[in-house]
């Protein structure tokens, strides 16, 4: 049997579920790569950290899916989806704001943030994006809803694993795996909608008309997800991911962790009332292995802090619900940090004297003795913390200044290098300027473009004017670059040397400026 009730539930009233439940994946019994894996079945568990990580799965599944399909009016000049990767005009929509290549500094200090952000959690709270947000962790849960509600609960998927092969089997593993699939196909296909247009690119899609590139990508993600969320899970956190290597460089004794306290569980016992009634010491641990059944990485967190260890806080429920069950107060396994847990077992322990005393922790009306250490939330404010949050938030303040106050209209100038220079005829001298005026707008608008410097010089437009003068007004097509072959002339008799003037371009409608600094250069130039 998998489940059975102890005969002797403890203080309280309520029977305690044990279960017979392995860590396969714990430290000690954890085998070489090549080893056959073990199945692991993580029992539901119901409890506040549960109902978090229900929330948290909603939004963030919530966010993937139909942020492509939310529209935003931008004029009729631009795309109406909220968030678009428009890698055919290089840009990048997010609601309000547009990106343009050469502002890719943007997308730098958003990875900048998200890794100092990620330190900040880890160093305060643990992995803490492993445990929640992670699209690894989110999204075996979403299979594991899915497998609990074909297969069942922990029990029966385990007695529907070791039966033989009949057809209620194989319906129930097809389904399970059909749907897997289709989830797989729904998440690469969410994918493609953040770089097309969502409701046309799925008209094409169904139709044939999609890119191939398009199939490509909603295929591999299709097998990514379904490999990674359904066939390996826990597979994935322990042998790919980086992070739960490098996570011990983030953590200090200050971090909170998910920790079992054994300075008040041990020794643990399945049948309190004879181990008191023999005078023995018994902690509040009883050994129904709940922590275990429940865990998806299949390790058992009394066995201390392990690498595979995601800081879902599922553990947690299951001791909780135990000890409401046996009459002891909850917290037997909780978010501690180091130094707290070493201070209460130094307590129980009297500084390493001797064995674990639970009289040594509470007091004979079975409360906890005042020495006892408890997590202090200021504990978070700390050198390393309040450095990570000063630089997230130093590297967000300078990305919303640039954001608010950057311009909208850009010149950028290249001078002809073949030939540098053309002396005319009547003694004049002609430079050839390729001009690039860049409208990042979603309106058209007038640009007008002139020379400062440079006294006496003209310009001439190719294609746009047949008369020479120092300004011009172009009209700029809305959220483009406008590219224009000019020539400016100077003078017979003007300086012959290298001269320095600028190109300004101007928008009197919108009071926008950019100019740029340009080179005339003549016969005794410098090469």
């Amino acid at each position: 049997m998998n489940l059975y009730t102890a005969p002797d539930p403890g203080i309280g009233s309520e029977p305690v579920e044990r279960l017979n439940a392995e860590p396969v994946n714990s430290a000690k019994n954890r085998k070489p790569l090549y080893e056959a894996r073990k199945k692991i079945f993580p029992k539901r568990a119901e409890g506040r950290f549960r109902r978090f990580k229900w929330i948290v799965m909603l939004i963030t599944l919530g966010i993937y899916y139909l942020t492509p399909w939310i529209r935003w009016d931008r004029g009729p000049y631009a795309p109406d989806q909220a968030v678009l990767v428009d890698i055919a005009s290089r840009r990048f929509y997010f609601f309000f704001i547009e990106i343009w290549p050469q502002e890719f500094y943007y997308v730098a200090g958003l990875l900048v943030m998200a890794g100092f952000g990620l330190f900040l959690i880890t160093s305060a709270i643990g992995r803490a994006w492993c445990g929640y947000t992670c699209p690894q962790t989110v999204w075996v849960d979403l299979f594991l809803v899915v497998e609990r509600a074909i297969e069942g609960d922990r029990n029966a998927r385990m007695k529907l694993e070791a039966a033989p092969w009949s057809f209620d089997k194989l319906q129930k593993r097809v389904s399970k795996h059909l749907i897997w699939l289709a989830i797989g196909v729904m998440t690469g296909g969410a994918w493609i909608f953040y770089f097309a247009d969502a409701p046309t690119l799925l008209k094409h899609f169904i139709t044939g008309e999609a890119p191939m590139v398009a199939y490509y990508t909603v295929a591999i993600l299709t097998a990514t997800t379904y490999v990674f969320g359904g066939l390996m899970r826990e597979q994935v956190c322990t042998y790919m991911c980086p992070w739960p290597r490098i996570q011990g460089a983030m953590l200090d004794e200050h971090s909170l962790v998910v920790t079992y306290n054994e300075w008040r569980g041990e020794p643990r016992s399945r049948h309190t009332k004879k181990a008191v009634a023999a005078g023995e010491p018994v902690g509040d641990c009883v050994d129904c292995n709940a922590c275990v059944a429940v865990c998806p990485m299949g390790i058992d967190i009394r066995d201390g802090q392990q690498m595979e260890c995601i800081t879902c806080a599922l553990c947690i429920d299951a001791c909780d619900g135990v000890m409401d069950k046996v009459g002891k107060p909850r917290g037997l396994i909780a978010y501690a940090t180091l130094q707290e847990y070493d201070a209460n077992m130094a307590l129980a322990t009297g500084n390493g004297a001797h064995a674990i005393q639970p009289s040594a922790v509470r007091n004979p009306d079975g409360s906890f003795v005042n020495a006892i250490r408890h997590f202090n939330w200021r504990i978070i404010l700390r050198p390393r913390t309040i450095f990570y949050m000063t630089v997230w938030c130093l590297v967000g303040v300078v990305m919303l200044v640039t954001l608010a106050t950057r311009e909208r209209l850009a010149v950028n100038v290249i001078h002809d290098r073949n030939p540098q220079y053309v002396l005319e005829s009547d003694g004049s001298i002609r430079n050839g300027y390729t001009v690039r005026l860049l409208n990042m707008i979603a309106q058209p608008r007038t640009i007008t473009l002139s020379l400062e410097g440079l006294p006496g010089a003209v310009m001439k437009i190719n294609g746009l004017v047949d008369q020479p003068a120092r300004s011009f007004d172009i009209k700029v097509k809305p959220d483009e670059v406008t590219s224009l072959k000019l020539f400016v002339t100077m003078p017979a008799g003007a300086n012959k040397t290298a001269s320095d003037f600028t190109f300004l371009a101007s928008d009197a409608d919108n009071s926008e400026t950019a100019h740029y600094k340009a080179v005339f250069n003549g016969p005794g130039a410098k090469k």
